[in-house]
């Protein structure tokens, strides 16, 4: 009988309506539309408004992602959310949308991994689906980072931004589906991008937590991307020796949107020309854990990635975290 394979079998997006420029960054803040451009590949991104919540963006996403797959709420065994903007620190946000789905008889959590949050649910759901345990299981990656940047520090404002992208992952057979995946952490380097306050460290009602601009993610931009290029081109080369394939073997390169040099030195590395590595970060941003999903859905109702495609995912965040999967579609 042929193996059990993890399938994806659907994916949906959402992002909000408003468009940030750079051009309008550059009245908010020193900075220039020539130097993020440059710098970062980012000439646009989308910011939630001020009452918008991350789980309504996961809910859009999610139906669009089950409408693609052909299942109903009710077809769900479980939801796995990666963030680390969640709508509140309890209960999980997995919850909430759980429940505004319908999925009724789904378990439900967060996972915090940084922008490597997709791969690494991802990786779960695997686990469940290859089990028996589970039939279909909605990942969903998404963030709400305008909401914890401080908009006058430039080396981060310029960078993150909202977005939500899902998948249906299913219960299969091989050839399809997820052939190889890994994760990596290094916790000795949590200060490469993190937020300091409002933990149990620096908690809210702790008046210098706001007073020293705790709550705000910051980042050490270079060190990050030296650590980032080398993880995530070793990732890849692992998940793809331990699927008995090469870099030639693959038909889309599907990399966390960080940044275009990221992404352009990890391509060059691997030997995956241009054209056969996605590529939104000009239009979207950074959005962390909402990168790849979104960048799949756009592959897929675009008609770039097809059924029998090859298509590598990798990435790299806070934690720090990286991996990667191999995925026959």
């Amino acid at each position: 009988m042929p193996e059990r394979s993890a399938l994806i079998t659907g994916t949906g997006m959402s992002v909000p309506d408003r468009v940030l420029t750079n051009l309008e960054l550059e009245k908010m803040v020193d900075t220039s539309d020539e130097w993020i451009t440059t710098r970062t590949g980012i000439r646009e991104r989308r910011v939630a408004g001020e009452g918008d919540s991350l789980s309504q963006y996961c809910i859009e996403a999610a139906k669009r992602s089950f409408e693609a797959a052909g299942v109903g709420p009710q077809d769900i065994d479980l939801v796995i959310l990666a963030t680390v903007t969640p709508d509140m620190p309890i209960p999980a946000t997995a919850c909430t949308i759980q429940h505004q789905l319908g999925c009724g008889k789904a378990a439900a959590f967060d996972m915090a991994a940084g922008c490597s949050g997709f791969i690494y649910a991802q990786s779960v759901a695997k686990q469940f689906l290859l089990t028996g345990r589970c039939l279909h299981v909605l990942v969903i990656g998404a963030e709400l980072l305008s909401k914890f940047v401080d908009w006058k520090d430039r080396a981060t404002c310029v960078l993150f931004a909202d977005g939500a992208g899902a998948v249906v992952m299913s219960a299969g057979e091989t050839p399809r589906g997820v052939l190889s995946s890994a994760m990596y952490t290094d916790g000795s380097m949590f200060d490469f991008i993190y937020m300091p306050g409002g933990g149990a460290i620096h908690p809210p009602n702790d008046k210098k937590t706001l007073e020293q601009h705790l709550p705000f993610i910051r980042m050490k931009g270079n060190e990050t991307f030296k650590m980032a290029v080398r993880s995530m081109e070793e990732v890849c080369r692992e998940v793809l020796d331990h699927a008995g394939l090469s870099t030639d073997d693959v038909d889309w390169l599907v990399p966390h949107q960080a940044n275009q040099r990221i992404i352009s030195a990890v391509g060059t590395r691997l030997r995956i020309p241009d054209e056969r590595c996605y590529v939104n970060i000009d239009r979207y941003g950074n959005t962390s854990a909402a990168s790849i999903p979104i960048a799949l859905d756009e592959g897929v109702r675009t008609g770039k990635i097809t059924e029998g495609d090859i298509v590598l995912m990798t990435a790299f965040g806070a934690g720090l975290t990286w991996a990667a999967s191999v995925v026959r579609w």
